[in-house]
């Protein structure tokens, strides 16, 4: 029997199915991540090489969120976006690196400029 994503009926079953296909690809490679990781030392080469792909992947997300923006973002102006960065850079400075204070100081300009 083929089993397919419009195969199952059930109201609860576009739920699981995003549970499933969001979840199962990444933590396949967390899981192999932990196993592996473990026998790697913090400077080998192999993890440098990692941790720089993911920085530059990570930057080219943002940068394409800044840039090329979609949705509501996209009907902000690029100098809203750029200032929303920048506050948000700055925050997570300040804050001593804090991922959330930036996270947070960058959004908050963006809400406070749609509200205005």
């Amino acid at each position: 029997m083929n089993q397919t994503f419009f195969s199952v009926d059930a109201w609860w079953w576009p739920y699981v199915f995003i549970l499933l296909a969001g979840s199962l690809p990444t933590n396949m490679w967390r899981w192999l991540g932990v196993f592996v990781g473990g026998a790697l030392r913090d400077d080998s080469d192999l993890l440098l090489w990692v941790r720089a792909v993911a920085s530059a992947l990570i930057a080219g997300v943002i940068s394409k969120l800044i840039l090329f923006p979609s949705g509501p973002l996209g009907d902000t102006s690029m100098l809203l976006r750029l200032g929303a960065t920048a506050i948000g850079m700055a925050a997570f400075w300040l804050c001593r690196k804090s991922i959330l204070a930036g996270v947070l100081a960058a959004e908050a300009v963006l809400l406070a400029a749609l509200f205005i």
